[in-house]
């Protein structure tokens, strides 16, 4: 899997359509984790390609919340991203917004680590440190018992997305910590420079 995008055309087609301060900091973060998870999966080859997916899976999302995953193809056109990265895009809303079936291991991550990301990332904010470095996976899976910690995150969508790769939720939020804690300081200065 490949794509011709760069990012630099991906990020301006981002923040064209995104404004808000969270919706970017979700998307840098998910890059990231998709970065680590192509690079410790051995597709360091296609980590590129997991990136671009990471970085513009919602693209749609704050512009056109109605159709979320819908309008994304529309969008991702005027780039000219290929058919594999808006079936890649697309996928994450499978079920939810979105008919599009996530196949490769890389959609499957993408659905997988989506919603979580949110639920790290609201659990980090209540840290005394506000980091993920010193989130341990006891810790998160309190937060994701309760349901009325981070309601927004949808636990059915995260357990949907463990079943999808065969892995236990733990495992997921092992890899998902490790992931978010590889990229926490590129993300900051990157929102910082947004």
């Amino acid at each position: 899997m490949t794509t011709s995008v760069t990012r630099q055309e991906a990020l301006a087609l981002l923040k064209k359509y995104n404004k808000e301060p969270f919706h970017l900091l979700h998307a840098f973060t998910v890059e990231g984790v998709m970065r680590w998870f192509a690079t410790t999966m051995g597709y360091a080859d296609e980590a590129q390609y997991w990136a671009m997916a990471g970085l513009l899976h919602d693209v749609d999302f704050e512009t056109y919340p109605d159709e979320h995953c819908q309008k994304a193809p529309e969008l991702l056109a005027e780039i000219h991203a290929g058919k594999d990265l808006t079936h890649s895009i697309c996928s994450h809303g499978y079920g939810i917004c979105s008919d599009v079936e996530p196949v490769h291991t890389m959609e499957k991550i993408l659905f997988a680590t989506d919603e979580l990301t949110g639920l790290i990332g609201a659990a980090v904010r209540m840290r005394p440190s506000k980091s993920v470095m010193d989130l341990e996976v006891s810790s998160l899976k309190k937060k994701f018992k309760d349901k009325r910690f981070a309601a927004g995150c949808s636990r059915d969508i995260i357990k949907q997305g463990a079943d999808l790769l065969g892995w236990e939720l733990e495992e997921l939020f092992e890899k998902t910590i490790e992931a978010m804690k590889s990229c926490e300081a590129d993300v900051a200065r990157q929102m910082e420079e947004s």
